[in-house]
This record gives C-alpha cells, structure tokens and sequence, in this order.
C-alpha cells in the first residue's frame, strides 16, 4: 500500500519548501510520514475517512508554496483515488492489511466490538445490516441540508 504514499511523494518532493537550514529534509519527512498515515489510514478505516484526499491535502499544503498549490492537489487526488479503488477492487478476506482478523463495525449492547465477520460491501454483519441502512439516511439528510 505504501506504493501509493512513496507515489505522492516521489512527484511532489521537488516542490517541498524547506525552511529550517540545519535540518534540510524536515519537511520531506513530513510531508511523507502525512502521505503515508493517510494511505494507512484508508486502508485500515475507509468507512470513517470521508474525504482522504482533502485531508491529506490540507495537512501538507503547507510545505509548498502558493504557486504549487494546484497541482499538489491535482496529485493528491488522483492518488488518493487509485489507492481507494485498490481497495475496494480487493478480495475480500477475513483479514486486514495488517494481518488482524475483520470484525464488525458495530458493538454490543455492553459497548464491546462485535466479534463477528463483516460482510464486504459495508463492514457490518448480518445482524447489524440495520446500522448501515440508517448511515445511508444519514448521509441523505447531511446532503439535503447543505
């Protein structure tokens, strides 16, 4: 997965402004640890990443200058969209990318994690199906009031 996060960097690292002269690539570095985490960060929670690609951008707009800004986002959303249809596109397993076993995203009634194995297309069990019928609505009525 980190291919994507090294990807970012690779074509954007030439308009990195770097402003601390004793350490040179400090914000190299930042700019890559941010691409990374957000690459992980899909990869392990994308039912509550909403807009990776917004994120990621506005936490390191800030290492490039005004000119640059267009393109980085360019860039970064173009990624973030390979990465995310990577994902998706992948078999579904009974583990994650780390090796953990997938649970469900709901919990129990005593506020434990569900122990159960998810159904691929919304990360819920067949017993909590109702929770994502209900994120659906949600997701409705946060576009009707905009």
């Amino acid at each position: 997965m980190y291919c994507f996060s090294r990807a970012i960097y690779r074509e954007l690292s030439a308009e990195i402004i770097e402003d601390v002269p004793d350490r040179p690539y400090l914000n190299h570095e930042r700019v890559l640890r941010a691409c990374e985490a957000a690459i992980e960060r899909l990869a392990t929670d994308r039912h509550y990443f909403a807009r990776p690609a917004r994120s990621l951008f506005s936490e390191i707009r800030v290492y490039f200058p005004i000119c640059s800004q267009g393109r980085v986002w360019r860039v970064v959303e173009r990624y973030m969209t390979f990465a995310d249809e990577f994902l998706r596109n992948q078999e579904p397993s009974r583990f994650d990318l780390n090796g953990n076993p997938v649970q469900c995203r709901a919990s129990t009634r005593k506020g434990a994690q569900c122990q159960r194995t998810p159904l691929p297309h919304n990360g819920y069990c067949p017993s909590h199906q109702h929770l994502a019928e209900t994120e659906d609505f949600r997701d409705y009525d946060e576009l009707n009031a905009a």
